[in-house]
């Protein structure tokens, strides 16, 4: 009797759950989108400050990479600094969004694909993103990229 219960609160959790999702309006899908872009054209200018601008500037940022997590805005931008020194390593990048959620009215979670062409070798991969509006801003918070062996 009470394995039932408990599977019933769960469902009913679930459910609701479900119907609380926010939705993503048009034009915060467009800002979010936006972030891509400037972060594409920054990267094609080889300017990684401009491209650092989509994240947020706090040591609360974190980036989840091959080396494990950079916590931080700053420590961020060194790294980027450290792995792309130049427009040679940086290339050219293109993204791909493959799923975009509204997980609550401040906060979206976000699936792509990178690839990095360049002639010292072609990078892809995945990457998830947690992109919240922090005083009226859509930021990125956290950034998991995974690349391709």
């Amino acid at each position: 009797m009470r394995r039932t219960f408990v599977i019933s609160v769960m469902i009913l959790l679930f459910a609701i759950s479900g119907f609380a999702q926010e939705k993503l309006t048009k034009s915060e899908k467009q800002h979010i989108l936006s972030l891509l872009d400037k972060q594409a054209e920054a990267w094609k200018e080889g300017n990684l400050e401009k491209f650092m601008e989509t994240y947020w500037k706090s040591n609360k940022l974190v980036f989840m990479g091959s080396r494990g997590p950079t916590y931080g805005w700053q420590a961020t931008l060194d790294s980027y600094k450290k792995g792309y020194p130049d427009k040679k390593a940086m290339g050219h990048l293109e993204f791909k969004v493959l799923d975009i959620n509204k997980i609550d009215t401040k906060t979206v979670f976000l699936i792509g694909r990178f690839e990095l062409t360049r002639e010292i070798g072609d990078l892809a991969g995945h990457f998830t993103l947690v992109i919240q509006k922090i005083d009226g801003k859509w930021v990125i918070v956290s950034d998991h990229s995974s690349g391709e062996s």
